[in-house]
């Protein structure tokens, strides 16, 4: 399919530079969507939402209404505007990549610069959050368009390194947001699953909304290598095993199936969305998430 070729991985992640990234990755996805949410958009109004009797005949877009045969009115950015936090995951887990190919972390900071393009045309306010084993580093929610080079720029800046401890980033957050928003997740989750969704439920205890991003390498998915292997703690270099890895395939297919179904389990029990994405899945697939979950807010 054309939109995927035009948004697949494996492409623009050639690009390198962040800012190439996101506004291909954002241009070639409302392209190619045949009802983009920016369709009609001017400096006035943020979006449309069905009339209803006892609106103002003013609000009416008659040009929505020459195009669908349906009235809609204008609904202004008081009304729309989001607060959106990011939260990216720099641990040293989020550097592993097959030979050749992007690491999960660059994914992500491709991900994470075209949904912060792509949030700030609708004129929503992004936060980014950069966290290992605590918050590494917290940019404040803000709507402006000069906004999104400080963004970029810090996740230029960043490598992925060191432990983590997903669970306490959730905490402490969940006690820094005051105002209900949505929360956007970006990691491997390579940590105890029931600690990081006991940090999930604390967000929506306070009232968030909130979308996973669980992202995998495919290599992470099985074994995928020939002959005497070394692993290594990409965590803690000083771990590493090595053996064979017929000997432990099967065990380890098993458990990173049975994590992903606690996971998505778990977030589907509390009303999280949940995706499971791979290193290879098109941009679009994200993006097209972020879209769904905005207006089932607004």
């Amino acid at each position: 399919m054309k939109k995927a070729t035009q948004l697949n991985p494996e492409i623009i992640l050639r690009l390198k530079r962040l800012d190439l990234i996101a506004r291909f990755v954002v241009e070639g996805f409302i392209t190619g969507i045949h009802r983009s949410p920016y369709h009609g958009f001017s400096a006035e109004y943020s979006e449309h939402r069905p009339y209803l009797p006892g609106d103002p005949t003013r609000d009416i877009d008659w040009k929505a209404y020459a195009k669908s045969d349906r009235l809609y009115t204008k609904r202004y950015e008081e009304e729309t505007n989001l607060k959106v936090y990011l939260l990216l995951d720099v641990s040293g887990s989020m550097g592993f990549s097959r030979e050749g190919s992007a690491s999960k972390f660059f994914y992500a900071a491709a991900l994470c610069s075209a949904l912060s393009h792509l949030m700030l045309r609708q004129r929503d306010a992004v936060s980014l959050v950069l966290f290992r084993n605590g918050i590494e580093k917290y940019i404040p929610p803000r709507s402006t368009p000069s906004h999104l080079s400080v963004i970029l720029q810090t996740l230029e800046g960043s490598k992925p390194s060191l432990d983590t401890d997903i669970a306490a980033t959730f905490h402490d957050m969940a006690e820094r947001i005051s105002r209900r928003g949505l929360v956007i997740v970006l990691s491997d989750l390579l940590d105890e699953p029931m600690q990081v969704v006991d940090g999930l439920r604390h967000f929506r205890h306070k009232g968030h909304e909130i979308v996973v991003f669980h992202i995998l390498d495919p290599e992470e998915m099985k074994l995928n290598f020939h002959g005497e292997t070394r692993f290594k703690a990409l965590e803690n270099p000083n771990q590493s095993v090595t053996t064979h890895p017929r000997h432990i395939e099967r065990e380890y297919s098993s458990m990173m199936a049975d994590l992903i179904d606690v996971y998505r389990r778990n977030c589907n029990e509390n009303g999280i969305d949940y995706n499971h994405i791979i290193t290879t899945i098109p941009f679009d697939f994200a993006l097209s998430s972020y879209i769904a979950k905005r207006k089932k807010l607004y």
